[in-house]
């Protein structure tokens, strides 16, 4: 048997063990299971009443309501009406929709497309993307090792994830922590929800049904 010498040893050593861990040393962003319940109470209304409740100031017309869904939709679906502002969940009936008021993206950033909902968040984290970083780094920059979960965090307190094929898009269905902006386009990417009506709507929704994002006014030819 051949011995192992001092040489061999840090030599074999340093192959094996040479490069360090991607992050080492940077806590990865997390949740904190324990704490979901009391953030859902913070960023619900007190006697919260979906269709009436609006402390958040944002147009009536963007509370959810119960709609009538046109034939042939697929139930557990999303629909969104980049134009009028409004996410349709299609119910189990197939006759009606949920239907809520949304933000979209700001400029060319948001991206029509049919997509599939690979899966479902709550509390989740979140980490800019390189784009997002490159492109605003003032305000993206110190996020760039990811933001813990919680009431002020960008993605809220619940995300639906959107996939083309096994590709992630990095495109959200998600609550925000600025609920004055729905009915507008203020986001990167991703369609904004009102806290507490993703809450109402994350339930309904099934892994693997597809979301619609319809164009905007924009990019609707005249």
């Amino acid at each position: 048997m051949v011995g192992l010498t001092r040489r061999h040893f840090v030599v074999g050593g340093a192959a094996l063990f040479s490069a360090p861990l991607a992050g080492q040393g940077i806590a990865a962003p997390s949740s904190r299971r324990e704490m979901w319940d009391v953030w859902d109470q913070q960023v619900t209304p007190a006697d919260y009443d979906p269709a009436s409740s609006n402390p958040w100031g944002v147009h009536p017309r963007f509370l959810p309501v119960r709609v009538e869904a046109k034939s042939g939709l697929i139930p557990g679906d999303i629909h969104v009406d980049a134009v009028a502002r409004y996410l349709y969940h299609i119910e189990p009936d197939g006759r009606t929709a949920m239907r809520y008021g949304v933000a979209i993206a700001r400029g060319n950033l948001y991206e029509p497309g049919v997509y599939n909902i690979r899966y479902k968040r709550k509390w989740p984290t979140w980490t800019p993307t390189a784009a997002m970083i490159e492109r605003d780094p003032e305000l993206y920059a110190p996020h760039k090792d990811g933001m813990d979960a919680g009431p002020k965090n960008p993605l809220g307190s619940r995300a639906l994830y959107l996939y083309v094929g096994n590709r992630d898009t990095y495109l959200r269905i998600h609550g925000s922590p600025e609920p004055r902006s729905i009915g507008g386009r203020a986001s990167s990417g991703c369609v904004r929800m009102i806290m507490a009506h993703i809450n109402d709507l994350y339930p309904s929704v099934e892994p693997g049904k597809t979301a619609y994002l319809y164009p905007p006014e924009d990019r609707i030819g005249g």
